[in-house]
């Protein structure tokens, strides 16, 4: 897979001065849409989730974000605020910050305040649109910092920039993503973040819990009909990158909770009888047939500490809100329990 990098020097930035990131196009092809032919081919049918965050998706994600039922951004910002004079005093001085799935980077913005003279930024997100607007913001914000945006699918990056060779890193996963990823992904993916940011780095990592399904289920079906258009946008998506026909009022947004498998499904499910063209097939739906669009696995601490730990991470500090409703998880990488100097794994809530 090719990366495009941006890279914003230490130095004032103007908005009349404002670098813009190209768009950056995978040079061994669109597999994301051969993967949505195998999945939509299947006999269960499926579209890969990564499919949900063009610029469109990703400015209709923003919107959720701030409706009144999606309690886990504005829950894990007001988390972050709150541990952070904890957290600076935590993490050693000079950190690289590594973001995976940058998106808006207002997450970014207030770990990086909390920090102790960071060094760099380096945001990874597949938007490009989207990096190109938050990166000259956060350049602003902290006009010192070596920042450089990676125009990339963040779920297996090929590298990193060699300006932070000789850094300690911290990583950043906020938003629960990892809950779009089953466990077996989700330990995948904590082993390469693992070996990729090196034996002296640093986790921090949001994830969501496990809860009454009343508050669950309206998070990711809310009543303005929001996350229904970001699931649909995925056909259109599809019809515009693919050459589809697929008629996006024609489906059904569904959003439930897997208690078994402690996971938010989305579907798609076909309101009618209907044949869609796509790569050269004609793909069959019957009335009340669902795609699988996202799934959102929601953790229990100890499971996903268990996790990090098969990943190959110490868990270090943890942090919820009073409720439980979030947690935000700090690692670290190849040191075990009771070394001189480091924290013990610990339960604490951000302070008031």
């Amino acid at each position: 897979m090719a990366v495009f990098w941006l890279e914003i020097g230490a130095g004032r930035v103007s908005s009349s001065q404002a670098p813009r990131v190209e768009r950056w196009v995978d040079q061994g092809g669109k597999d994301y849409l051969g993967e949505a032919l195998a999945g939509l081919l299947a006999e269960r049918k499926r579209l890969p989730a990564k499919l949900l965050y063009d610029e469109m998706g990703s400015r209709l994600f923003q919107h959720i974000t701030e409706l009144r039922e999606y309690y886990p951004t504005r829950t894990e910002i007001e988390l972050l605020r709150r541990m952070g004079p904890v957290l600076g005093e935590l993490l050693p001085p000079g950190l690289a910050v590594v973001e995976y799935g940058a998106g808006s980077q207002r997450k970014a913005e207030i770990l990086l305040g909390s920090l102790r003279s960071p060094r760099a930024y380096i945001g990874i997100d597949i938007a490009a649109g989207v990096l190109e607007a938050s990166i000259v913001r956060l350049k602003l914000r902290f006009p010192s910092l070596i920042i450089q945006a990676m125009v990339a699918d963040f779920v297996n990056p090929t590298g990193l920039p060699s300006q932070i060779r000789d850094l300690a890193r911290l990583g950043f996963f906020p938003g629960s993503t990892i809950g779009n990823m089953d466990p077996s992904e989700a330990t995948a993916f904590l082993g390469r973040t693992r070996r990729l940011l090196g034996t002296t780095s640093w986790f921090l990592v949001g994830v969501d819990l496990r809860k009454d399904p009343a508050i669950l289920v309206p998070a990711y079906d809310d009543g303005e009909g929001i996350t229904a258009a970001f699931n649909r946008n995925m056909l259109v998506r599809l019809n515009r990158e693919g050459d589809a026909n697929f008629d996006p009022e024609a489906f059904t947004h569904v959003a439930l909770w897997n208690d078994v498998e402690s996971r938010i499904e989305m579907h798609l499910v076909s309101r009618r009888p209907q044949i869609v063209s796509f790569l050269g097939h004609q793909i069959r739906f019957l009335a009340g047939e669902s795609i699988h669009t996202e799934n959102s696995y929601k953790h229990t601490v100890d499971g996903f500490r268990a996790l990090a730990k098969a990943g190959g991470w110490e868990p270090r500090e943890l942090w919820t809100d009073p409720d439980d409703l979030f947690s935000v998880h700090l690692l670290q990488a190849g040191v075990s329990h009771g070394q001189p100097g480091q924290t013990d794994s610990g339960h604490a809530r951000a302070p008031t």
